[in-house]
């Protein structure tokens, strides 16, 4: 590693502590001795990192302090491209797009040696999912998830019955074979998961649940985990 690589894997490693991080600990993670360490982060200070804090307190990079893209490591890359993969074939049709063109901006800004290095064929996600769910729109719950809305549900039972539910959503599980919602129902006080491929329809209400979707995944993996 160049020592240019060295401040610049420095500057990453700071941005994902929100809470200063005694030298030590940095160079231990670096791999270098403290003394190159406070050497490193005076020199990123003189060329205008914000970096707050001193020897025997410990370090911050502020919050404003803007980053440019880092280089991805081959390993980096391949877990992309895996990941990618996946959301491109198991995602509902909004999202495997979107994981599509997200590839595609990632794969732009490469250099060209890494980009012609690259083999989309090396690792592989598993078959391809039933046409059913390729076409799925899972937008709706997704924009309920994310601003955290009560949804009218009308779905079907796995016995052919017709119900109509308010739930409060907070996840969806992405699965090989099925898609899983998962929320809080009103009438009956208690989770429920539903097979969206079960969901008949699902009307965004105005009125927002309380608490946040956090703290209802919170409870409801703790549930789970006592189980």
């Amino acid at each position: 590693m160049t020592r240019t690589e060295r401040l610049l894997a420095l500057l990453q490693a700071l941005r994902t502590y929100r809470y200063p991080v005694s030298g030590q600990r940095l160079a231990e993670r670096m791999e270098i001795s403290l003394r190159t360490l406070y050497r490193d982060i005076a020199t990123l200070q003189a060329q205008g990192a914000d970096i707050e804090g001193e020897a025997g307190i410990g370090y911050i990079l502020k919050s404003s302090f803007f980053l440019p893209p880092l280089m991805f490591s081959q390993t980096e890359i391949e877990a992309l491209l895996l990941g990618t993969q996946w959301v491109s074939q198991y995602g509902d049709a909004p999202l495997s797009k979107a994981a599509t063109d997200a590839l595609s901006k990632i794969i732009d800004v490469l250099p060209k040696n890494i980009k012609n290095g690259m083999n989309a064929f090396a690792l592989r996600v598993g078959p391809p999912i039933p046409e059913s769910l390729a076409k799925e729109n899972l937008t709706v719950l997704r924009e309920a998830i994310r601003n955290q809305k009560k949804i009218c549900l009308d779905y079907r039972s796995q016995e052919g019955k017709c119900y109509q539910e308010i739930v409060w959503p907070f996840t969806i599980g992405y699965f090989t074979d099925c898609r899983i919602l998962v929320a809080w129902c009103e009438k009956q006080q208690d989770y429920r998961h539903f097979n969206t491929s079960s969901i008949i329809s699902a009307e965004i209400l105005n009125d927002s649940y309380p608490g946040s979707r956090d703290s209802l995944f919170r409870k409801w993996q703790a549930l789970q985990l006592a189980r």
